[in-house]
């Protein structure tokens, strides 16, 4: 009996090599743009950590390759874009959303959605989510991180504006419903000046260069950037609105002139210690930096939480508040041999553990509706709090024409922020959109 049972171990160990030695060897290597001191690893890293699960599930052996890389994103997506055409791109490449039109229409990822059906893990991704993953109706990118980009607001200033902790701890949910205004805010930063609670230009700062942030004034405005079917637009009457709202903010003096241009790292210093601006524009993820390297000394993550809010961006003449979400996205490259591991990777690091981690060590909104539930995730009362802003957030269109929508537009607002009348900055902006766009924009 123990001579059978030697033999059918000897055997069984024998069959056992056998499946090991015919095992398929893959290899997969993910690039990733990351801040790695700002705790942005994760974004590649949570492929090591899965690496050995999605071996196990698909019976494979898995030879990883992880390319961190904190260079500037325009360089590194011009890398992409080179090594795709040369032949040599990563399978996974992880990029901004709005790079789906581009990088799709030239043939240099492939549509996910027939991968995505197979893992039930994409099930969990917050639905408003896909939309920044969608072009020409397929879905093109799995969502790797999210943001709010909200209005942060001075509790320490409101306080000495008058107001009662009741209000001020009501404001975000003000907000929320539609009662308490854009034009509120700015009079209240008015009011902050006019009763020297703080200095002329310091009621309100708004980004400082080119970006996804100026979309809300437009988009608040009622205006459209693409339509369902594709054709990019430009609103006359939402770009006037913009910009004469634009405009207003040094002339009502709550904003600086020298808004425009000022180093990022000069406006997180004023704001930060809660005691210099009264509003800010800005993105979640910016509290994590703030906590670390701007008030540090001064309690860090309990003191923004004792003395600064953050709300959606109040609603303007539509009604509606709302955010922008500016998400980073996981890609697989036309060039990848095996798309299928690539996909099972994306699915293992697509789950309230892996995402948290990221997360929490970075300061950015989950992913997954089921992130909220998650012990860790929900100790963050500033991630927490902040994710029903999703529900209500507007996102960049994917096109490979964005670039010159955005430029024109943003030509338009540095006139206006400069005093060049409102009117006069919307044919800046269209005479632009059409020389760079002809019959590719619709001027309404």
């Amino acid at each position: 009996m123990v001579k059978v049972f030697r033999l059918l171990l000897v055997v069984g160990l024998m069959l056992s090599g056998i499946a090991t030695a015919a095992q398929e060897e893959v290899t997969i290597t993910a690039r990733c743009q990351a801040n790695i001191a700002g705790g942005e690893g994760w974004r590649c890293d949570n492929f090591a950590a899965v690496e050995e699960q999605v071996e196990q599930e698909l019976g494979i052996n898995l030879t990883l390759n992880i390319i961190q890389d904190s260079k500037g994103w325009a360089d590194y997506k011009t890398e992409f874009v080179l090594a795709a055409e040369a032949g040599e791109a990563p399978d996974i490449i992880l990029s901004g959303h709005e790079d789906i039109g581009a990088w799709a229409a030239a043939g240099l990822i492939i549509p996910l959605d027939d991968l995505i059906a197979q893992h039930e893990e994409f099930a969990d991704v917050v639905p408003n989510l896909w939309v920044s993953q969608t072009y020409d109706g397929k879905i093109w990118g799995i969502p790797q991180d999210a943001e709010a980009r909200p209005i942060f607001y001075s509790k320490l200033l409101l306080s000495d504006l008058g107001w009662s902790d009741e209000e001020i701890a009501s404001l975000p949910e003000r907000v929320r419903t539609g009662e308490f205004t854009f034009e509120d805010m700015l009079a209240t930063a008015e009011q902050a000046v006019a009763e020297g609670v703080v200095e002329p230009g310091k009621g309100y700062y708004h980004r400082w260069g080119n970006g996804f942030d100026w979309l809300p004034y437009y988009l608040g405005n009622g205006g459209e950037i693409m339509t369902e079917d594709g054709q990019l637009v430009f609103d006359r009457d939402a770009a006037l609105a913009a910009y004469e709202l634009i405009g207003s903010f040094v002339k009502r003096g709550v904003t600086p002139e020298t808004m425009i241009g000022t180093e990022s790292s000069a406006i997180y210093a004023e704001f930060a210690p809660a005691e210099n601006v009264l509003f800010y524009q800005g993105g979640t993820w910016q509290w994590a930096d703030w906590a670390r390297n701007y008030v540090a000394d001064l309690g860090g993550n309990d003191f923004l939480l004792e003395n600064v809010g953050l709300m959606l961006f109040p609603a303007m003449n539509d009604g509606v508040p709302l955010s922008l979400t500016h998400p980073l996205s996981y890609m697989i490259s036309s060039g990848s041999e095996h798309p299928d591991v690539a996909m099972a990777l994306l699915a293992a690091v697509t789950t309230p553990e892996a995402n948290n981690r990221h997360a929490i060590d970075s300061f950015h909104l989950g992913i997954l509706t089921t992130q909220v539930e998650s012990e860790a995730y929900a100790a963050n009362p500033v991630l927490s709090g902040a994710h029903y802003m999703l529900d209500y957030t507007r996102f960049a269109p994917n096109t490979p024409f964005y670039s010159a929508w955005s430029n024109a537009y943003w030509a338009g607002i540095q006139a206006a922020h400069t005093g060049t009348p409102a009117e006069e900055a919307v044919e800046l902006a269209v005479t632009q959109l059409q020389n760079e766009l002809g019959d590719q924009i619709v001027i309404r």
